[in-house]
């Protein structure tokens, strides 16, 4: 049986990789141990995504509650299932700006020692298999920063002659900026996963992602953009916003297109590829847009609270280009926008999300 090796399985683009390729007919083996409760606190816990995922799938998938800091224990499962493994999909990871800073030998060791176990033991185990790893955004650092952007009545944008005004591609450097204690882990992780594919001819993809979500996010204040909006909208929580003015601008892809993509991939491997990967010029809005979305679809006004200063590294404009990708993989499509996963989100999430008696 065809395996496919998923960390941060019980995450949002993790359990969302689990359905998917158990669909496909592989058997599926996660790696998970929910160390989002320790990063977040227990709100952020995917134990839940985690038993839903057993009971859905039942022997199709197995779970182990493993460290991929854990060496031994990491290697322990690849040797279980050695060359049976035809794809894995590394997802887990520390995923905070503000959480780095507080522990950034954790932050590193997670980031950038776990993708090097995961990557080793691909290559010892089961080398033929492609190996997509789940990079970010953020290892451009603050470069996007120096965009010239316009203020608009709602965003930050760019003048429509601008060479990046479509999203911003995947030739913009990495050097020369401030990246964030978080931002610099990645980037190790994402030239490590570039590493492996050139000098060791492995099949990696690496996969920069913007703001990736789904109703599937166990979201809270320090990650999870959209469904941390919707959240707060639906809690009655007191939002807050970190500079900019709330016009930030983030691109949103939705779990479904990711997952979409990562099986292009999956299907047609190639080496030490690097993909920009949000919802680009097709999915994107500001903070005070996705404001006025989330009163639009619960009828509640938002509780907002604003703070001066924005987060060390935080982006003040971004927008993804897919052209690579797309160009690679012509047949895929982007299906979500905004408004649509907002809707989503907000659905999945009714029953659960009440604000406090």
């Amino acid at each position: 049986m065809a395996v496919a090796l998923v960390t941060g399985s019980g995450g949002l683009i993790g359990s969302e990789a689990v359905r998917h390729f158990a669909g496909l007919g592989l058997e599926v083996v996660g790696i998970d141990n929910d160390m989002r409760q320790e990063f977040f606190g227990a709100e952020a816990s995917t134990a839940w995504n985690v038993q839903r995922l057993t009971a859905e799938l039942g022997s199709a998938y197995e779970h182990h509650g493993v460290d991929i800091r854990d060496r031994d224990a990491v290697a322990r499962i690849f040797q279980r299932y050695g060359k049976n493994i035809a794809v894995v999909i590394h997802a887990a990871a520390q995923p905070s700006h503000d959480w780095a800073v507080r522990d950034p030998y954790t932050d590193f060791d997670v980031n950038a020692g776990g993708t090097l176990t995961m990557l080793q033991n691909t290559r010892e185990y089961c080398i033929e298999a492609p190996f997509i790893h789940c990079s970010t955004n953020k290892v451009y650092g603050d470069t996007p920063n120096r965009l010239p952007l316009v203020e608009q009545e709602t965003r930050w944008e760019l003048d429509p002659a601008h060479p990046y005004y479509d999203g911003i591609t995947e030739d913009m450097s990495i050097d020369g900026c401030l990246h964030s204690i978080f931002g610099a882990s990645k980037v190790a992780a994402d030239v490590m996963a570039q590493e492996y594919g050139r000098y060791f001819g492995m099949k990696t993809a690496i996969f920069r992602g913007g703001t990736l979500t789904g109703p599937a996010h166990s979201a809270t204040e320090l990650h999870g953009f959209l469904g941390y909006v919707m959240r707060a909208n639906m809690e009655r929580r007191t939002y807050r916003i970190f500079g900019y003015k709330g016009k930030q601008v983030r691109d949103a892809i939705h779990s479904h297109d990711v997952l979409s993509a990562f099986e292009a991939f999956f299907r047609n491997p190639g080496s030490a590829k690097v993909y920009n990967l949000g919802g680009g010029r097709h999915s994107n809005c500001s903070n005070l847009e996705a404001f006025a979305l989330a009163e639009k679809i619960s009828g509640t006004p938002m509780i907002t609270e604003y703070v001066d200063d924005n987060r060390i590294g935080d982006h003040q404009w971004w927008i993804g280009s897919m052209a690579a990708f797309q160009a690679d993989y012509p047949q895929w499509k982007q299906v979500y926008d905004v408004p649509m996963i907002l809707q989503e989100i907000y659905e999945a999430n009714v029953d659960k999300w009440v604000p406090a008696s």
